[in-house]
């Protein structure tokens, strides 16, 4: 279940328990229906805490392009969309050392007619917000030993 709250820089947060990887990509899909073309997503959460997941179902929900899997090694992959909507780049910022390496990638080229995703962007990655509206993190946390995460979405 979703509940709201406020925090200091968000306009808005909410929290959702997802019991397993379906739940994690069927709140992925849910929050697909929010986003615009020009939307940044961070998703921040430990090795294993469902960010690719989550972002499976996003895909889902926008009509992407797939299979979506981890874009570790290649950084960045663009998903077209399949039905007129805007595409998906789904980025992996695990191995960046710094931001000039995530400028490298040129995201802001293609941000506005698409909905960019930044695993591991957390602290990286809000740079691409400058001179926009804001943007959202959206944490996972798989703090027990089972599938349970909690995940925590918030507007910046």
């Amino acid at each position: 279940m979703l509940d709201g709250a406020s925090g200091a820089a968000t306009e808005r947060e909410e929290r959702l328990i997802a019991v397993d990887a379906a739940e994690t990509r069927a709140a992925g899909l849910a929050f697909a229906k929010r986003l615009r073309p020009g939307d940044l997503v961070i998703l921040s959460g430990e090795l294993g805490a469902g960010k690719t997941t989550f972002t499976q179902g996003l895909a889902e929900g926008l009509g992407v392009r797939g299979p979506i899997t981890s874009p570790t090694f290649v950084l960045a992959r663009v998903h077209p969309s399949l039905v007129g909507g805007p595409a998906l780049v789904h980025v992996d910022a695990y191995r960046l050392g710094s931001l000039a390496e995530l400028d490298d990638l040129d995201l802001d080229a293609s941000m506005d007619e698409s909905i960019t995703v930044v695993e591991w962007g957390e602290g990286k990655a809000e740079v691409l917000a400058e001179g926009r509206s804001g943007y959202y993190v959206v944490r996972l946390d798989r703090a027990r030993e089972d599938d349970v995460r909690e995940i925590t979405v918030s507007r910046v």
